[in-house]
């Protein structure tokens, strides 16, 4: 692939910029010391490094990458009250690939209070394998609530709830009390709110809530409030793995 090519798969602009970067000397490719300045030189772009600016990139030829939400961001692009949790991330993930549906999404969404674990991808069949509710990819939540859990709750939650837009009740696959106000709540569907009004409904609140799991893949604590990194190919085909039916 040429490497003005490359860089716009990557989010670095029009093929014009692209090609500018490269012919003003601001692109360094593999281990080379010294910037390559035609746009039109080839390169095996699978596990390709390059330098844009003095800043080191991997090619990916589809994105996926975790972000470790922090509080107080939106999981919109056009946010209505607080910071889009999409200025997080480098411009040019919120730009590869052009066109009106340019950059990685959000995989479903974390309310704006909610911390933890996001996955992002610009791959549509991997977004709808992860927030498709008849995939049944497991979800797991950690809730501060305001009254002491108790056994009466807990079986409540696992026998399932009604909630008011919903005359079906809705059920955790797993839950349990952490200590008396740390509840840990696996669910499979994806409803508004889902978490908060399911406390609700047995008679608690949430006061604070953080997801830490998604399928296979957990938020680990090397990954620090409001960073992000690349999913490696294993965590993928991990995610991606059929998930039985509850």
């Amino acid at each position: 692939m040429q490497l003005q090519d490359i860089l716009f798969s990557q989010g670095f602009g029009t093929r014009r910029i692209c090609s500018g970067l490269v012919q003003q000397g601001l692109v360094v490719v593999g281990n080379d010391s010294v910037p390559c300045t035609d746009p039109a030189a080839t390169f095996e772009e699978n596990g390709l490094e390059f330098r844009v600016r003095g800043e080191v990139w991997q090619y990916h030829a589809v994105a996926y990458l975790m972000l470790n939400k922090p509080a107080g961001f939106e999981c919109s692009q056009k946010p209505s009250t607080y910071p889009s949790v999409y200025t997080l991330l480098p411009g040019p993930l919120r730009t590869r690939g052009g066109g009106a549906a340019a950059g990685v999404q959000a995989v479903g969404r974390l309310d704006q209070d909610t911390t933890g674990l996001l996955l992002m991808s610009d791959d549509g069949k991997f977004i709808h394998r992860m927030t498709s509710p008849r995939h049944h990819v497991p979800k797991v939540y950690e809730a501060q609530v305001k009254h002491p859990l108790d056994d009466r709750q807990l079986k409540r939650l696992l026998d399932g709830v009604v909630l008011d837009d919903d005359p079906h009740p809705v059920r955790a696959q797993a839950c349990s009390a952490v200590n008396e106000h740390h509840l840990r709540m696996t669910l499979t569907e994806g409803k508004y709110h889902q978490v908060k009004r399911m406390v609700a409904a047995v008679g608690n609140r949430v006061e604070s809530l953080h997801r830490s799991e998604i399928g296979n893949l957990a938020l680990t604590p090397e990954l620090p409030e409001g960073r992000w990194r690349w999913l490696s190919p294993s965590e993928v085909a991990a995610l991606t793995q059929k998930v039985a039916k509850p």
